[in-house]
């Protein structure tokens, strides 16, 4: 398995040992409620990313390549092995800045599942 500092700037992998606080400059919670564990994150490249990724935290940016493609939340944390909260307060950030862009995921109904059989699967397994 990788570490997430891998393909980043020179110099930045010391920073791999900073506390999850530190990372999120204290902010224990995010301030977002609608940030899901398969919530799909997803870059937006406006002016070309690799300049204007100059000057963020090198977690901001790792998530910025990762979401290159999109990625659920539970992606990033698990590839950038950091508590699923602190990744969620660094998306907020970079989705404040208008960096990403983030898709809810489908209810029941718009996935087109159907709940019947969902519910009857549920109950066979509870039976076990």
């Amino acid at each position: 398995m990788s570490h997430w500092t891998e393909g980043l700037e020179p110099g930045d992998e010391d920073r791999s040992l900073v506390r999850p606080y530190a990372i999120t400059r204290g902010r224990t919670a995010p301030e977002r409620d609608d940030l899901r564990l398969i919530t799909m994150v997803v870059t937006v490249d406006e002016h070309g990313e690799k300049t204007a990724a100059r000057g963020l935290e090198p977690e901001h940016r790792a998530i910025l390549e990762q979401c290159r493609e999109p990625s659920a939340i539970a992606e990033i944390a698990a590839t950038l092995n950091l508590p699923v909260s602190v990744t969620k307060i660094l998306v907020g950030d970079l989705i404040t800045q208008g960096r990403v862009a983030v898709r809810p995921p489908p209810t029941a109904r718009q996935a087109g599942l159907n709940t019947t059989l969902l519910q009857a699967v549920r109950d066979g397994l509870e039976k076990l």
